[in-house]
């Protein structure tokens, strides 16, 4: 029996009283450990089931209407592993999924002093140096339809060959590269499409967060913010 004085859920910033009876579903659970794999270890130094289980429904709603996949911002493919083996998007003949990502670490230069100045630079400390490329690669090799592009967004999107986009995940941990990838993708999507920003509501990432909230009002939106620190915007009919 649970102890209801102990949270259902305590990681990653979210501690929560909530039910996540999906924490023991076996196929969460499965799509999960192959979203955790880098190269052949598996990551235990994270705790993101919640944020991935927000991406897992963002792609099922994403599956109701046309379009490629799309995720600008990879790193060791947590979230783009687990929503590629929860919807066995190997068997989806008419569909792509495009993984961007410098595989190297933030380009510097893209940085605003502000970001420097909270020190988003840092995660180059992890990223860099790390076999990323490789480690992809080796991950989704089994999935033909998963199309890797290295480099620097937005020098590498005119690179995404989708006619239509229903899915559109970013995480690139600054402002400049995203914007860059919402302007360039939004035409692109889908009636109903979904826009799953993984940083939009920490308070590290304010930079984001507020550029994305002029993104959003200048069409009429609003993005709604998650508790796991996500943020989820639908393009409207």
């Amino acid at each position: 029996m649970h102890d209801s004085n102990q949270p259902q859920f305590s990681a990653d910033g979210l501690a929560t009283f909530h039910n996540c009876e999906f924490l023991s579903d076996p196929k969460f659970q499965a799509a999960y450990r192959f979203g955790m794999q880098v190269g052949a270890l598996r990551r235990l130094d994270l705790h993101v089931e919640w944020r991935a289980w927000i991406a897992i429904w963002a792609a099922e709603q994403a599956l109701r209407v046309p379009g490629d996949f799309v995720e600008c911002g990879v790193h060791t493919g947590i979230l783009s592993g687990t929503v590629a083996h929860w919807t066995d998007f190997r068997t989806r003949a008419d569909r792509r999924m495009w993984l961007l990502d410098t595989f190297d670490g933030l380009p510097e230069e893209q940085l605003s002093e502000t970001e420097r100045a909270i020190g988003l630079q840092q995660y180059n400390e992890e990223y860099r140096g790390s076999d990323g490329l490789a480690n992809i690669r080796a991950k989704f090799r089994g999935y033909p339809n998963v199309h890797i592009v290295p480099g620097a967004v937005p020098g590498t999107l005119a690179q995404v060959a989708a006619e239509r986009v229903a899915y559109l995940s970013i995480d690139m941990n600054i402002a400049l590269p995203e914007i860059a990838a919402a302007e360039y993708f939004w035409p692109l999507l889908s009636q109903g499409g979904i826009v799953l920003l993984d940083d939009y509501n920490w308070m590290a990432h304010v930079n984001q967060k507020r550029a994305f909230d002029a993104f959003a009002a200048a069409r009429g939106l609003r993005v709604l913010g998650l508790p796991t620190g996500q943020g989820i915007l639908i393009k409207p009919p």
